[in-house]
């Protein structure tokens, strides 16, 4: 045994330091939960801040998809006019009538993938007139779209996934919401890498905002927090500026100015003062089978992805765990948003913004009326097209910073649901561990093999076959969901102690709406919509 030195031993801890910290199933210190809106100044220009927010997604897809479509500055403003208009229809329909959470729904990565492929379809190699060929592909991918609208819609207003989601468990839930946020660090600090200069100080000024002035000026309302994107992305946006007009990227290589100058956009110049997006404004859609199947894939990997970002924005907005049955509903109204896409022509399909999500856990404010609010400035600067460009010209950099603080706050949450789980389990260390792994490893070999070959793994005769296989591995989220919902539902789960390792006892009683008095506060319908569309 070993002996101490010449000084007294230390003093016993007391009790209570030795009790773990306690099992939440709603998170505290939550300003404000769904149903407790801030004041309206304040809600305004919190709605503002989630606008600015998930405007580096509708930019980003755009300029990335339409140059090889076809189309120039004209047709690349447009699109992003259609998709920030349809994701304000899409935010308000998924807020009043889907999950009720306060829940962005915007474009999505996972449909990039399938469209690609119809724009290297060979049928329209042929086209020379780039405008042509830039009509012909969006119409490809409305028809693509609206059949793959289907599926959600179908599974979620089923009740189809409301059956899968009751089988879900704090245990295999850890992944799938973690790797929803850390699964997408490729947008994170090599976006910043692309103009360091604009990007690093970002990150700097976010977290200084952030998390260390509310500790240093004490205030009785948080200000430097609450608004610390307001603040930073200004400062951030103001000095891009005057680099810009200082002549600091006059000489640089054309990829530079691109990424850090304010004016190379092309947004403002090609958009319109006022035009309102219409459905079928590009013309009839067309439709082919094999594309159409390829986008339902990217439809049903969505389906999964949004579900553990709809997890992590209960858990930020200070709500009880989600019932199956609002889940469904909720995935069935994100279906209607991507027959929406579909309709209006966007070139992109829709799911829940993982960076909103994350700016809940930043403000503390996981208010409907918020996110309600940003739904409407998305329809009105898509309305007023300058003005809208001009927001939307903010360097690509700028909004990589924001990312790599928003997405890790998803993948925390994620994390936090250890808490209702056993880690002395080794059940709980091989399930947690293989599946997160997995999720990093298998799509890492499919993106790997992709950049190098110019084609998936998966290389047949038939391209939509190639496609629904390298578009489902490649998803982190979806594979490290797949992986642990099956091993934790395989491995003797009916055992008594494996239904508490695995956290099952936790969220047992809100499987059914009813089960607990609180989903009548957070998820209820409005203007008593229950009656018809009850949730069981």
């Amino acid at each position: 045994m070993a002996r101490g030195g010449g000084g007294g031993a230390a003093p016993a801890p007391k009790q209570d330091e030795l009790q773990p910290h306690p099992v939440k199933d709603q998170l505290p210190n939550v300003s404000y939960c769904i149903t407790s809106p801030p004041p309206w100044p304040e809600a305004i220009l919190l709605g503002f801040q989630h606008f600015l927010v998930m405007l580096g997604t509708t930019v980003i897809i755009p300029t990335a998809l339409v140059p090889q479509m076809g189309g120039g500055n004209d047709e690349k403003a447009r699109v992003v006019q259609t998709l920030l208009f349809v994701a304000g229809i899409n935010t308000l329909f998924q807020t009043l009538f889907g999950t009720c959470l306060p829940a962005v729904i915007g474009g999505s990565y996972t449909f990039v993938a399938p469209t690609v492929s119809i724009v290297l379809a060979g049928r329209y190699s042929d086209i020379v007139d780039p405008h042509e060929k830039f009509l012909r592909v969006m119409r490809g991918t409305q028809g693509a779209l609206i059949v793959a609208s289907t599926l959600q819609i179908i599974v979620g207003f089923s009740g189809l996934w409301r059956n899968v989601a009751r089988f879900l468990t704090p245990l295999a839930a850890v992944p799938l919401v973690a790797l929803a946020g850390f699964g997408l660090y490729e947008l994170g600090f090599p976006g910043v890498a692309k103009c360091i200069e604009i990007g690093f100080p970002q990150i700097i000024l976010l977290v200084v905002f952030s998390q260390y002035i509310p500790h240093v000026i004490h205030s009785e309302k948080p200000v430097s927090d609450r608004f610390a994107v307001i603040f930073s992305v200004t400062i951030v946006w103001l000095y891009a500026y005057l680099l810009t007009v200082g002549g600091a990227y006059r000489h640089s290589p054309l990829k530079t100015q691109l990424h850090c100058r304010t004016d190379r956009s092309g947004l403002v110049g090609g958009a319109p003062w006022i035009r309102v997006p219409y459905p079928f404004q590009w013309g009839a859609p067309t439709f082919d089978a094999g594309e159409a199947f390829a986008m339902m894939a990217a439809s049903f990997v969505s389906l999964v992805e949004s579900t553990g970002t709809f997890i992590a924005i209960t858990r930020y907005a200070s709500a009880t765990p989600l019932p199956p049955s609002v889940l469904s509903r909720g995935i069935g109204w994100q279906g209607i948003g991507i027959l929406l896409d579909g309709l209006f022509g966007t070139a992109n399909g829709s799911s829940v913004s993982v960076e909103n999500a994350g700016l809940l856990a930043l403000t503390r404010v996981g208010s409907r009326r918020v996110v309600q609010i940003s739904a409407l400035f998305m329809i009105f600067f898509s309305i007023l097209g300058k003005f809208g460009a001009i927001f939307a010209s903010i360097p690509a950099p700028i909004f990589a910073a924001l990312y790599c603080l928003f997405f890790a706050y998803v993948g925390a949450a994620g994390l936090s649901f250890l808490q209702f789980c056993n880690l002395n389990s080794f059940r709980t260390k091989f399930i947690l561990g293989f599946s997160v792994f997995m999720g990093l490893s298998i799509p890492q070999y499919f993106n790997e093999y992709t950049s190098v070959a110019g084609y998936g793994p998966v290389h047949t005769k038939a391209r939509w076959f190639n496609d629904i296989i390298n578009v489902t591995f490649s998803s982190k989220p979806f594979v490290a969901g797949l992986v642990a919902f099956f091993l934790d539902n395989t491995l003797n789960r009916h055992d008594d102690a494996t239904k508490r390792d695995r956290g099952y006892h936790w969220w047992k009683r809100f499987q059914n709406f009813k089960g607990d008095q609180r989903s009548e506060e957070f998820y209820s319908l409005p203007f008593d919509l229950n009656r018809f569309f009850p949730s069981v």
